[in-house]
């Protein structure tokens, strides 16, 4: 049989035929130089290529890869990669006694002996992406812990293995995205693949010896979905119910915040005092996804401003110390709130759920998708983005679109701020003074030793009692929104 030209896939490697005389070669149309050499009886993957010094061609070598019928094609095409750029090289995949004289005096082959150098590990590559990019460039602290869990937990037994070993094998890598994929899930396995594909391209800026072909490349990646998670206005107040009910008064806070403003938590767990600005009506984020060149200012709706006031009351109570540093403290190692999970039949919907709701509700609040993008500081497609000064928008029409979005979250409770117990004693009149009274007359509460059980002096600059529409310089609307007072 004549050789072929085909798509080299499972399927298409299964329907050749085998060949009644001799031999023949199925071409892949994609890669080329692989193909599958088909007999009578075996299929077999191979790469054929040829072997060059000073730009000459000194012999033409076929290299065998792996039998067809016991290695998937994405394998062999990872490996055919590998090989191909071996041999363009001028060096021998395979190399055997009798390929010494085949080669050619000069051209390198690839070393077999056992201790043999093989060039920069995971382990030191990783540090140096680390420190000279993610570092160097401002990345937040949160991206950092992300590609760290990544390499020192997913690819903890890879530390030690040098990056060439993962080239010189990609099927490794393959194994290793089908395993975290069933074990941890499509996303995070993809975003592990992610991670080392970027250590290993930032690697071979120094390394040249490195393959081009990244190993990670070679990997079948999940397909990803947006996670429809946000709730529609109809859903808010079995929300409210819920939060409303969660013992820490700060957690409370936080997610309602979460919700309000759309922010992604990691961002708003280290936010500190100093970054809100009252007089302005805005919570400075200085480090979001992104890191410091990604640095914007929240516009503050007056409910927003409410629920940052009973922060600030409660964590000056609870929380003395931690409260000069963190706007949302916490008996954590950092001091500030450290994790915002919750038990989904305690609050079904917290983190980036509220993120995803924030910009759902967007829309009918009127709010347009351009300025939806601004609130939650998302990029700006197109040359237009060249073009926006974000803080000229801020000081009016972001905020008056951050009050329309909180404005519709609330309306959506009805009556439930007069009504529903549990909800007025969180959003209702003085019912943060309450709540501070009725935990001083628990003994044994930590947070109440820890301040002696005295009256708290506020943070400077805000009077337990004023009403923000009368300070100068604020733009606030004359009515509280329904059912919230302004000493709540």
């Amino acid at each position: 049989m004549t050789d072929t030209r085909i798509l080299l896939n499972d399927r298409a490697i299964r329907d050749l035929k085998p060949s009644n005389r001799g031999q023949y070669r199925a071409r892949d149309t994609q890669l080329k130089g692989f193909h599958v050499v088909v007999g009578k009886r075996a299929k077999t993957f191979a790469v054929q290529g040829d072997l060059r010094k000073d730009g000459k061609r000194i012999t033409t070598i076929s290299v065998r890869i792996g039998d067809a019928e016991t290695m998937s094609t994405r394998e062999a095409r990872g490996k055919a990669k590998t090989y191909l750029a071996q041999i363009s090289k001028g060096e021998h995949p395979n190399p055997k006694p009798s390929d010494i004289g085949t080669a050619g005096e000069g051209l390198s082959l690839v070393s077999t002996q056992p201790g043999a150098p093989r060039g920069v590990t995971l382990k030191e590559a990783w540090a140096r992406y680390r420190d000279a990019h993610l570092v160097r460039k401002g990345r937040s602290e949160g991206t950092i812990e992300g590609y760290r869990d990544h390499v020192e937990r997913l690819f903890k037994d890879w530390l030690d293995t040098p990056l060439q070993e993962l080239a010189d094998d990609p099927g490794k890598v393959i194994g290793r995205h089908d395993e975290i994929s069933q074990e941890h899930g499509p996303y995070i396995a993809n975003g592990a693949m992610r991670t080392l594909r970027a250590i290993y391209n930032h690697a071979r800026k120094a390394h040249r010896s490195l393959p081009a072909d990244n190993p990670a490349s070679v990997v079948d990646w999940n397909s990803e979905e947006r996670r429809n998670t946000a709730m529609g206005l109809d859903d808010l107040p079995r929300w409210f119910g819920q939060a409303a009910a969660l013992p820490g008064p700060i957690r409370r806070e936080f997610h309602l915040f979460s919700l309000l403003s759309g922010c992604r938590p990691t961002a708003l767990m280290e936010a500190k005092p100093q970054h809100l600005d009252l007089r302005r009506r805005v919570l400075h984020i200085p480090r979001p996804k992104g890191g410091a060149d990604r640095a914007f200012d929240i516009p503050l709706s007056r409910q927003m401003i409410l629920c940052l006031l009973r922060t600030i009351r409660f964590a000056r109570h609870f929380y003395p110390l931690q409260a000069n540093d963190w706007l949302f403290p916490a008996e954590s190692d950092s001091g500030h709130l450290a994790e915002q999970k919750e038990k989904r039949d305690v609050l079904a919907k917290w983190g980036n759920d509220l993120r995803q709701t924030f910009r759902t509700l967007a829309t009918p609040a009127g709010v347009s998708e351009f300025d939806a993008r601004l609130l939650m500081n998302h990029a700006i497609p197109g040359v237009n983005a060249g073009y926006i000064s974000r803080h000229k928008l801020l000081e009016d029409h972001l905020r008056a679109q951050q009050q329309a979005i909180s404005s519709i979250m609330f309306d959506a409770l009805g009556d439930l701020l007069t009504k529903d117990e549990t909800i007025r004693s969180w959003l209702g009149p003085r019912a943060t003074q309450r709540a501070i009274l009725a935990a001083k007359r628990q003994p044994g509460e930590p947070a109440l030793r820890a301040s002696g059980g005295l009256a708290v002096r506020p943070p400077r600059g805000i009077e337990p009692q004023t009403n923000l529409d009368s300070r100068p310089g604020n733009r606030v609307a004359p009515a509280s929104p329904p059912g919230i007072s302004p000493d709540a």
